[in-house]
């Protein structure tokens, strides 16, 4: 059976394939699938690769509420009924009369008028026998649904409790931490004895550190109802018959055998079994082309008998009189109701339960609905280079538009933001880097999410299991020493998704990032590896997009062992180190390299005007100089000394 996961299907009830279509009366008086040519069937490119996934994935049915609740179904009551017995008299208070059931009769109460109709089965018919019957339970609980919070911070550490006849099963020491839509993903097993362990009760409980655990909602199932209903609720039938892999049938009856005993039960003749159709007396049921060729590929053929009975038991409530929906395989939502709070819904919990006589040979294993583990990968981003970044900063001394640029970016969220160093003064929005960022993540391919574990607070006495969409978000800043640095760009990139980079500067735009435009997309964890110039922008208040710069970055991905056999380390570092990027002369913060600053700052930007001054100056002191000294020196040449 398929992984039992709301990813690998969809809500409400859809199906895999369609078993069932519409029949029409071939030869004899029977059943008949219309046929039809799916060559000349027009489907668009999604259509066909859902119906490709579709023929190679094994899906399952998915019910919104309980399976009993179904209009098929209509509670497993078509003969099976069960009646509260009550001590003492009626008060009207709803609460007080819950309280007086002292058991229940179970059985089925018939009115015939006489003389009895024709056709009327008396007694009625395929009654159990009065002895106890050992049944092996096995209780599927995939997940709970927004749980009803149960802590001070809004949250529920749930776990699950089950209770069948005097039997009770805790799993406690697994609850799960801070979660309202916990993964449980666990099966239990447990023996039960019919008529007396009848009503299985699936509890969700609150675990707390100190004092009792509460309970937050449960849910009962009737067992005995659905081991006895016509629609065979004990192990639902699968779409396909698959001897091995994952969706291996799981049934201990074969489908030919279902197929018997429900013909046998109902009186009807032993099924025939031919190539493209199944014959039951005077009915007979035939299937599409393409059906027919499956059932009777090369390793398919062995069991073309299996995939033609449960063809047919599919379709068995289209048999008259006797035919109805057999339960098929499915999970089903039920929700959850707690005592102190009767009528209010406290969350829904999704689950199966599956049925075998002890009497019959034994089911094999139980299917493995444990969480999927996410895989450990390490993402390594290469900032090589920026260009056209704004220029947001004046120059202290030359009044020229400059930046000192930088980049900074998270995988797992700000709090383990990355930065590279500053490259200062550039006056053309160029900057160069050379710089890795490495980041370490948990990944689960099947959501498309990374998965963190992290204490939420300093007094948190576990870690809280969190997942969150695979987002690298890459951002370009101006550094200011005085003040908060300035904002500059940014741009975030859907590790599943993202637009392909442009090979030069020049043809890095913002079409790139449009969605409408028909630009490839790449996949990093298909891809592994990238480089490319892409954007940065911001946007305006109105939605629209601005071009702020641009990076040539490269993407890296690597599993936790590739990581592990090629180092590399962070920014310039070893091992694997980068190379020092070719940055300007002139590219240095000035108040802590005085001698640089005049003489890239100054001497460059003012080497004339300061030469003009030095000239003027000398000039001017020579002439101070010589009126200061020419009255001396003429007094002495009168005195002739």
């Amino acid at each position: 059976p398929p992984n039992a996961t709301t990813t690998n299907v969809q809500k409400f009830g859809i199906k895999g394939a369609k078993l069932v279509q519409k029949l029409s009366p071939k030869g004899m008086t029977g059943l008949s699938r219309d046929k039809h040519d799916p060559n000349n069937e027009k489907v668009s490119p999604n259509q066909q690769t859902n119906r490709n996934n579709m023929n190679t994935t094994a899906m399952c049915q998915i019910y919104p509420n309980e399976l009993e609740a179904q209009l098929e179904y209509n509670y497993f009551r078509e003969w099976l009924h069960s009646f509260p017995l009550y001590r003492g008299k009626k008060t009207g208070d709803s609460t007080e009369d819950d309280n007086r059931t002292v058991g229940f009769f179970k059985g089925a109460i018939k009115v015939y008028k006489l003389p009895p109709p024709k056709g009327t089965e008396l007694p009625i018919p395929n009654l159990p026998t009065n002895d106890p019957l050992h049944v092996l339970v096995r209780i599927y609980i995939i997940k709970g649904t927004d749980l009803h919070p149960m802590d001070l911070n809004g949250k529920a550490d749930p776990y699950v409790v089950l209770q069948l006849g005097n039997k009770r099963i805790s799993d406690k020491e697994n609850y799960v931490s801070k979660q309202l839509n916990p993964i449980f993903g666990k099966c239990f097993e447990v023996e039960a004895i019919f008529p007396q362990d009848s009503m299985l009760t699936v509890q969700i409980l609150d675990w707390d550190l100190v004092g009792s655990d509460d309970l937050i909602g449960e849910t009962r199932i009737d067992l005995e109802n659905r081991y006895y209903s016509k629609h065979r609720a004990t192990c639902g039938l699968a779409l396909r018959y698959e001897v091995c892999g994952y969706n291996q049938w799981r049934d201990p009856m074969k489908p030919t055998q279902i197929l018997s005993k429900l013909c046998k039960e109902n009186k009807l003749d032993t099924p025939h079994y031919f190539q493209d159709r199944v014959a039951i007396g005077k009915y007979c049921m035939t299937f599409s082309d393409e059906e027919v060729i499956a059932w009777n590929g090369p390793t398919t053929c062995r069991n073309r008998d299996e995939h033609l009975a449960l063809a047919v038991l599919h379709r068995w409530s289209e048999i008259p009189k006797v035919g109805c929906k057999i339960v098929p395989e499915h999970i089903e939502s039920r929700p959850l109701y707690n005592p102190e709070k009767p009528g209010i819904e406290q969350g829904k919990i999704e689950m199966w339960v599956d049925m075998f006589p002890m009497d019959m040979p034994l089911p094999g294993p139980p299917v493995d609905i444990s969480p999927r583990k996410p895989k450990e990968y390490e993402l390594r981003v290469v900032i090589w280079n920026t260009d056209d970044v704004v220029l947001e900063d004046d120059a202290f001394f030359t009044g020229e538009k400059m930046s000192d640029i930088y980049v900074k970016g998270w995988l797992t969220g700000p709090q383990d933001m990355q930065a590279t160093d500053i490259h200062y003064r550039s006056l053309t929005g160029e900057g160069n880097f050379n710089w890795r960022f490495i980041f370490p993540f948990e990944y689960l391919a099947a959501e498309e999410r990374i998965v963190l574990s992290r204490r939420e607070s300093l007094f948190s006495w576990d870690e809280t299991e969190v997942k969150i969409p695979a987002r690298l978000e890459l951002q370009v800043w101006d550094a200011d020493h005085f003040s908060a640095d300035d904002f500059l760009g940014a741009i975030s990139f859907n590790l599943n998704r993202f637009p392909r980079g442009a090979k030069t500067s020049k043809l890095c735009t913002l079409d790139m990032l449009k969605s409408d435009t028909a630009l490839p997309t790449v996949n990093i964890f298909k891809q592994k590896r990238v480089r490319g110039w892409r954007p940065f922008y911001v946007k305006k208040q109105n939605e629209e997009m601005e071009l702020t710069g641009k990076v040539e970055a490269e993407f890296h991905l690597l599993t936790k062992e590739e990581a592990e056999q090629n180092p590399a380390g962070y920014g310039r570092s070893e091992p694997d180190p980068l190379e020092k990027p070719n940055r300007p002369d002139a590219s240095f913060m000035w108040f802590l390299n005085p001698l640089k600053s005049i003489r890239y700052i100054v001497w460059h930007n003012y080497k004339w005007a300061i030469l003009k001054a030095l000239l003027i100056f000398a000039i001017f002191f020579f002439l101070i100089l010589f009126v200061y000294s020419v009255p001396g020196y003429s007094v002495k040449r009168l005195l002739g000394a």
